[in-house]
């Protein structure tokens, strides 16, 4: 693993952290090792910068997990460009909106999905590229050589889902991704042999880190675009992976599959992020994966990530976020900016390097988000108020209690959905579970309850199951149960969606 450093660096110069001859990347086109990683990149920044486009043009890209999409982050970073990744399930009213937005001069994708833009969906200087051309922008002789870039120069604009309103554009500087890729490296303890599947979307927080990460740490990472929970242990099988990511939806169906043995013992790290992993998902996944090390982790994309539960103390502490990760302060702060005691709920403030420059086009929802850290930050100027409420114990653990707008107000009580979706996990009956407040006169909110079942329907059971580990005020009202819960671009289970389902 490389030593942790402080200090930013453009972030293109991520290429040369590897031995040049060590594998740095697989795709569907085949591998490359660091050297030719490093020239791909100056080659597909030098034909970019060809197309006569203004220093800081935003380039979006809307494609799979091919090689070209992989080095796109790099390769525009280096070029002087803002890369804007869409995910490439989002329909066409999402992305001319990101594309509007951003002010994007290019976007490169597939034939396909050209077609299915409207006239007026790119801004009127955004000319599409087709996938294949863009592929043949690879070929090309001249190459640029690493950058001399501004660490705080902007490097990425990631657009949030949109679940909850249009998307935002997170800006994202060379420092911000160039600090988050060390940190993570450092605190999995990457180290050049490891072989990284990056099964998350390349337009996600997350899943762009995996490919920054790994690079940080000299290792291999494998893209891939997958259908099913087999496709993930085929690849796993095939490459020998050591380390892959999840959110919690995705981590049910693998722990579900039948795997064979040697690929389930090539897993030596399994991170989540995305949302809690209940305690049972936790035991299944350390019966299936034994030689695994599993890492909770918290965070937002307005800062990246903020905690990680040390894997030593999953089985002690499993409910808890744990605590800051290298380059982050987190301050449990109250309304006025006091820190809370022990126990003391109050809101995740982050500060430090790590923090976003705000949303691009939007002071307004910038300056809600966005505001001056709290008077015991150690770190000057602005932090990320980050709308979760969570609480410290005497230990300095951290523990996740809910989002403010995600409570439920039923009779007089605040109840966080997540107790009442972990329990109902718990009892053994349920695979998924999401809590909901729906309008109710006597209640003001009843809690419905919405479910995949873990076999047959056992309404009866469960019910007898919640009303033993849950307070009155918590049961559930309706109960849905539903083959399938629908999923976001991001794989999270979508509570959006439910809600206006349940409402309609």
């Amino acid at each position: 693993m490389q030593v942790l450093d402080p200090d930013p660096r453009p972030l293109d110069h991520l290429t040369l952290r590897g031995e040049a001859t060590a594998p740095a990347l697989t795709t569907r086109e085949g591998p490359l090792d660091y050297a030719a990683l490093e020239r791909a990149v100056g080659v597909l920044a030098a034909s970019l910068q060809a197309r006569g486009l203004a220093p800081g043009s935003r380039v979006a890209s809307w494609l799979p997990k091919t090689r070209m999409t992989a080095l796109l982050p790099l390769a525009c970073a280096r070029a002087g460009f803002i890369h804007v990744p869409i995910n490439p399930v989002l329909k066409r009213a999402q992305v001319a909106h990101i594309l509007a937005d951003s002010g994007a001069s290019l976007l490169i994708t597939g034939a396909a999905r050209i077609a299915t833009l409207e006239p007026g969906d790119c801004p009127a200087d955004c000319a599409p590229l087709n996938e294949e051309e863009g592929a043949a922008l690879l070929a090309e002789a001249d190459a640029l050589g690493p950058s001399a870039a501004d660490p705080d120069d902007l490097a990425a604009l990631l657009y949030t889902s949109g679940s909850t309103g249009r998307p935002k554009g997170v800006m994202l500087s060379h420092a911000n991704l160039w600090l988050g890729a060390v940190s993570v490296a450092h605190y999995l303890g990457l180290a050049p042999q490891d072989r990284v599947l990056g099964v998350l979307p390349l337009s996600f927080d997350y899943g762009q880190n995996q490919l920054l990460s790994t690079w940080a740490a000299g290792a291999e990472v494998i893209p891939l675009d997958y259908l099913s929970a087999r496709d993930v242990i085929r690849a796993v099988e095939r490459h020998d992976v050591t380390t892959l990511a999840g959110v919690p939806p995705l981590w049910v169906q693998l722990i579900e599959a039948v795997w064979p043995p040697a690929a389930a013992l090539s897993l030596r790290r399994l991170t989540n992020s995305g949302g809690r992993l209940p305690a049972s998902v936790i035991r299944r996944m350390r019966e299936v994966f034994p030689a695994a090390e599993i890492f909770p982790m918290y965070g937002l994309t307005e800062a990246f990530r903020s905690t990680f539960l040390d894997p030593a103390l999953v089985d002690t502490h499993p409910d808890s976020i744990g605590t800051a990760i290298p380059f982050a302060e987190i301050i449990v702060a109250r309304p006025d900016g006091t820190e809370t005691a022990p126990g003391e709920a109050g809101e995740l403030v982050h500060a430090g390097p790590l923090v976003a420059k705000g949303y691009w086009n939007d002071p307004a929802r910038t300056a809600e988000r966005f505001k001056p850290a709290p008077p015991s930050s150690r770190y000057d100027g602005i932090a990320v108020w980050s709308g979760d409420t969570v609480r410290r114990d005497e230990q300095g653990l951290l523990y996740f209690v809910s989002r403010e707008d995600a409570m439920i107000k039923t009779s007089g009580n605040r109840v966080s959905p997540t107790e009442v979706e972990e329990a109902a996990v718990a009892s053994g009956f349920v695979a998924e579970a999401v809590a909901l407040g729906v309008a109710d006169d006597r209640l003001g909110e009843a809690i419905a309850l919405v479910v995949r079942p873990n076999g047959e329907k056992r309404e009866a059971e469960l019910r007898h199951y919640l009303k033993h580990e849950l307070p009155n005020f918590m049961q559930p009202g309706p109960i849905v149960w539903r083959a399938e819960l629908p999923k976001n671009p991001n794989g999270k289970l979508d509570r959006e969606k439910l809600r206006q389902e349940l409402m309609a």
